[in-house]
């Protein structure tokens, strides 16, 4: 566990997007995913943010690891997902949707390997058989990497005290998806950005190297100008465990010069070009004050004062960007120098 932070008294762990053990034997084929026996995971209602575009929003839950933002497309014929979460709740919140739409899933896109966006592919593979998984290639040094580094701490974590029971739920079903880690790996893979047309909708599948994560997959739908983005934008604050500043930039220049009308987050509510054009000078101003002798609490100040329109207004939703930020500041890109190897290996 990389980890856990706790606000106004909240447990919440982050760095949990994207960890998991290192597979101790050869990986088979996806398990069934077990029932949640703590059941306490509540998933928003779908909502229509464009014409055949729906959200249904991941979230940041006391105690429990993250689900990240999905995103459908509805195609003449099926469902495009985008991204597929981490609890069972969330996954059963995709499938109900295809359901009421009589629809099948026919395509899963994974913007990055990280654990809150990709544990729902098995079951989904499952239950829509003809669905492929478009994603770059970036999990596979994860699953050697990074994922293999937070084994030894996640199994440590599991023998502490401290740690809520939902909160060691999750990370036991951190381990087990990573252990069938193959079942996570891509059926296209993504090498250079593409246009594509699945079930019969257009879509571009853009690839950034070396930015959030090695590979990071974003989506730009022409018809409904709705980018489907990942984590190269998040809220309350940039998840950076495994980035490489430089080319997270260049990637959300790349995002800009698209001529987007709404780009859909990792984590986060959809944001319009203005908005998104916020975030973007307060990730570069963030990156800036990282490598400058400020203290790590003025340069999370300095975001969550820029970024507070883009939030919820509560204390804790303050406080949490706040602790997240400096986290990032002092323990990730300080330590790095601003430049994470398990992106740069790729």
């Amino acid at each position: 566990m990389r980890r856990m932070f706790s606000a106004l008294g909240s447990a919440v762990l982050l760095a949990a997007c994207s960890l998991g053990p290192a597979p101790a034997q050869p990986l088979t084929a996806a398990a069934p995913t077990p029932a949640e026996p703590l059941g306490d995971i509540v998933v928003a209602p779908p909502r229509q943010v464009a014409p055949d575009v729906w959200l249904i929003s991941g979230d940041l839950r006391p105690r429990r690891e993250p689900d990240g933002n999905t995103v459908v497309f509805v195609a003449p014929g099926g469902l495009i997902v985008v991204d597929t979460g981490r609890h069972l709740a969330h996954r059963l919140a995709i499938e109900a949707f295809a359901r009421r739409r009589h629809a099948d899933i026919i395509a899963i896109v994974n913007s990055h390997w990280h654990l809150d966006h990709v544990s729902g592919n098995p079951y989904l593979r499952s239950a829509y058989p003809r669905a492929k998984v478009y994603a770059s290639r970036a999990i596979d040094e994860a699953l050697t990497g990074f994922l293999a580094e937070g084994a030894a701490e996640n199994r440590k974590a599991l023998q502490s005290d401290a740690l809520p029971p939902e909160t060691k739920e999750d990370i036991r079903g951190d381990l087990a998806t990573v252990t069938n880690g193959a079942a996570l790996r891509p059926d296209v893979a993504i090498d250079a950005s593409r246009a594509v047309r699945l079930g019969g909708r257009k879509l571009a599948l853009n690839l950034a190297r070396n930015a959030a994560t090695a590979g990071d997959v974003w989506v730009y739908d022409p018809t409904s100008g709705v980018a489907a983005v990942g984590d190269l934008v998040t809220l309350p604050s940039p998840f950076l465990d495994t980035a490489c500043p430089q080319g997270w930039e260049a990637a959300l220049a790349r995002i800009w010069e698209t001529p987007f009308r709404l780009a859909v987050p990792g984590h986060g509510a959809p944001m319009t070009r203005d908005q998104f054009a916020i975030w973007r000078a307060s990730f570069t101003a963030l990156i800036d004050c990282s490598a400058s002798s400020r203290d790590k609490t003025a340069c999370a100040a300095d975001w969550v004062a820029a970024t507070a329109s883009l939030r919820g207004s509560t204390p804790r939703e303050h406080a949490l960007a706040q602790e997240m930020t400096e986290y990032y500041v002092a323990e990730v890109l300080r330590r790095t120098k601003g430049k994470s190897a398990h992106c740069e290996r790729a």
